[in-house]
């Protein structure tokens, strides 16, 4: 059984940071790329910025480029998301997940979610 596990979220002032981590735990399972989701109150639940597990590639959504940075550390299994000049726009629960294959491309494993929540 793989797990994933977010936490890192909370309360923050517009202009604020935070630092969200994502420990992978069970069984060794292989990925091709990990990503952070979002969903705010009463919309659907939209892409943020993932990772390609191996050579780091990276993509983020227009809407957090240049303000979020996402990361992994492999030898600790954690996927992280380093989020500056958070907005009140940002406030929604925010969800890892991991995708197995190169394709198709579906995320197969997903965490619980941790909520952000940012203060005008």
């Amino acid at each position: 059984q793989v797990q994933l596990v977010e936490s890192g979220g909370g309360l923050v002032q517009a202009g604020g940071s935070l630092r969200l981590s994502c420990a992978a735990s069970g069984r060794t399972f292989s990925r091709y790329a990990m990503g952070w989701f979002r969903q705010a109150p009463g919309k659907a639940r939209e892409f943020v910025a993932r990772i390609v597990w191996t050579g780091s590639l990276t993509a983020y959504a227009d809407s957090v480029k240049g303000r979020f940075t996402i990361s992994r550390d492999s030898a600790k299994n954690t996927l992280y998301l380093q989020m500056n000049s958070l907005k009140p726009e940002d406030t929604a629960v925010y969800y890892c997940a991991a995708q197995k294959d190169r394709f198709p491309v579906k995320y197969d494993y997903w965490g619980q979610g941790t909520q952000v929540t940012v203060s005008s």
